[in-house]
């Protein structure tokens, strides 16, 4: 009798593949190397180099992975198809990760691989959120089906092996549906790629999820409805596990995706961990993690953090409105915490980014402009990143518009949170639109990026590291014209992908306008650099440059909330002033009568 060892093995291509999404002008965002990894693509390798182990498709099935981001690989659809109808058809295409503005992308890639034959499944935010959120399963994704696409919505974990052995029967079923049954992460599978893919982001950046969902309930956020409310996480062993795997292969940089670390109640012990790592083993590694504005309340989290290698924070800040704040059901940021916060992150020598959301019902570009002046005065922040206040398809403000019958754009690669998607009580589209370009024109002038490098200088960071993240979101936006989340080095444009409906222009047009475009671009780039290296060598050369002190760097003060216009601007402001001192007088009186 023949055993599998005798027999010939087959080969199964599965190909898992992040896409980008189209720019104004139709073509794909694509650079030579990328700036954000996609963790989603790690995790989903992760499982399927678990699935090869394992053998889920039988020992004679040779399961042959290639894992592609779109944002800094070109995907060739009919190559794909070429290789695997040279293993008899054996194979699928999974696009992953896919999110509401890369949706229309994702359909274009598999339309193509559907024509050739190809059996191709999507999964991503889009289809969880809407699934989720949605009475029915809106056009988009209808239409898929009608394709042949199958769909997947919620965590692969436990559910690839499914997947792959409909796959290799030739029967995908047209919606895997996992929503209801969110997975344990302890002992999973860890995200994971190979080293020559991570080196096709800027810095081999690699990135992973030490758990998953949020406490909160923010009303433009899709990751509650589709990760859920209730922490999930990984122990301690699984991130040691994934950093000794990453380190192996030369890969020291990661990105913990984590919506909110600090409410990960495993947060602690993963540190501990790490900081054992460091300290007295010798490794060497780094961190970027994103957390709420109240996790300097949490003992030790910000010093723990410090010491485990977290050398950047990316904070919700969202406003420095109340009302906003409250509106959009984000209770927890409290504008009175802020410059403490943001100190304490100072106090550790951490690089600090925010994100501030645009279009909330009382904005108007007159106090957006004031109210980031006011942000640059008065915050220690470094980096802070704008966007549309945008109802995403999984979120409770898109839920909300689409039962109301409000009109929202219907055309899914502008959900980017650049674009304006929907109307504005007090701005119509183009003020919303200006009111966009004003915040980063605003924000980033060559006056505050020079005062965020004295500042640097002054709370122990690098400033040549400070110039280089200020360059990147000055040129991203001011140049290149992208979303700095969206950036990378050396954009890339093939002529021939562009979007459906939008004409391929002709050779003797398309290359020599591109080469031009690349050429002026780093003129444009190169002066600023000239004159950002100028502005450093002389805070390097100044003797005095670490007593630097400005208003935002000094320490907070029981009188600041009736001094700093952050909490006199508005009635709303005024009232968190307040209320603040009233909560710390009670608080004083209560440690007064314990003592």
């Amino acid at each position: 009798m023949a055993t599998a060892s005798s027999t010939q093995r087959r080969r199964f291509r599965l190909y898992l593949i992040k896409p980008s999404h189209y720019d104004d002008d139709g073509y794909v965002i694509q650079w030579h190397r990328s700036a954000i990894p996609s963790n989603t693509l790690a995790a989903l390798c992760g499982l399927a180099m678990d699935c090869r182990q394992r053998q889920v498709l039988g020992a004679d099935v040779e399961l042959e992975i290639t894992a592609l981001d779109e944002t800094n690989a070109r995907i060739r659809p009919e190559r794909i198809a070429r290789a695997i109808h040279s293993d008899d058809g054996l194979g699928m295409v999974g696009i992953v990760g896919v999110q509401s503005n890369q949706f229309p992308r994702a359909l274009d890639i598999a339309r193509k691989l559907r024509a050739a034959g190809i059996q191709v499944c999507i999964g991503g935010f889009h289809v969880s959120g809407c699934l989720a959120m949605l009475p029915e399963m809106p056009a988009d994704m209808r239409h898929a089906q009608e394709l042949g696409i199958s769909l997947f919505a919620g965590e692969a974990e436990d559910r690839l092996d499914v997947v792959l052995r409909d796959a290799l029967i030739g029967q995908l079923k047209p919606l895997y549906n996992y929503m209801d049954d969110l997975p344990g992460l302890q002992g999973a599978p860890p995200p994971m790629l190979p080293a020559q893919r991570i080196e096709r982001t800027g810095g081999r950046l690699t990135s992973f999820d030490a758990g998953r969902g949020c406490p909160f309930q923010c009303s433009f956020c899709t990751i509650i409805n589709v990760q859920g409310r209730k922490s999930r996480y990984r122990s301690p062993d699984d991130i040691e596990a994934i950093i000794r795997s990453n380190l192996a292969q030369g890969i020291d940089h990661f990105f913990i995706t984590d919506d909110n670390l600090a409410r990960n109640k495993n947060w602690e012990p993963i540190f501990d961990r790490l900081i054992e790592l460091r300290e007295q083993e010798g490794l060497f590694f780094r961190f970027v993690i994103q957390v709420d504005t109240l996790c300097h309340k949490i003992p030790n989290f910000i010093t723990k953090a410090a010491r485990a290698g977290v050398t950047r924070v990316f904070l919700g800040l969202e406003s420095i409105n109340p009302d906003s704040l409250i509106g959009a059901k984000k209770r927890q940021n409290r504008i009175s915490e802020y410059r403490k916060m943001l100190l304490e992150w100072k106090r550790v020598g951490c690089f600090t980014y925010a994100g501030y959301i645009l279009g909330f019902p009382t904005d108007t570009p007159e106090t957006i402009v004031r109210d980031i002046t006011i942000i640059q005065r008065e915050l220690p922040l470094d980096l802070l990143e704008f966007f549309c206040l945008t109802p995403l398809p999984g979120s409770e403000d898109h839920k909300r518009l689409f039962l109301s019958g409000v009109p929202m754009d219907p055309d899914m690669n502008k959900y980017d949170l650049e674009h304006v998607t929907t109307a504005h009580p007090l701005m119509s589209k183009a003020e919303w639109e200006r009111a966009y370009q004003l915040a980063w024109q605003t924000y980033y002038t060559p006056e505050h990026m020079e005062t965020v490098m004295r500042r640097a200088v002054a709370t122990r960071i690098s400033p040549g590291k400070m110039m280089f993240l200020l360059l990147w979101f000055y040129g991203c936006v001011t140049i290149e014209k992208i979303h700095p989340l969206e950036g990378g080095y050396l954009r890339r444009k093939v002529r021939t992908d562009r979007r459906p409906g939008l004409p391929v222009e002709s050779v003797l047009r398309f290359y020599p306008k591109y080469l031009a475009d690349l050429v002026m671009k780093h003129l444009k780039l190169t002066r600023v650099i000239w004159r950002m290296a100028r502005v450093r060598h002389a805070i390097k050369r100044n003797p005095h440059a670490r007593d630097y002190m400005d208003t935002a760097l000094t320490p907070v003060t029981d009188d600041e909330m009736d001094v700093l216009e952050m909490f006199t601007v508005t009635d709303a402001a005024r009232a968190a002033g307040v209320k603040a001192r009233r909560d710390a007088s009670a608080r004083a009186r209560t440690e007064a009568a314990s003592a």
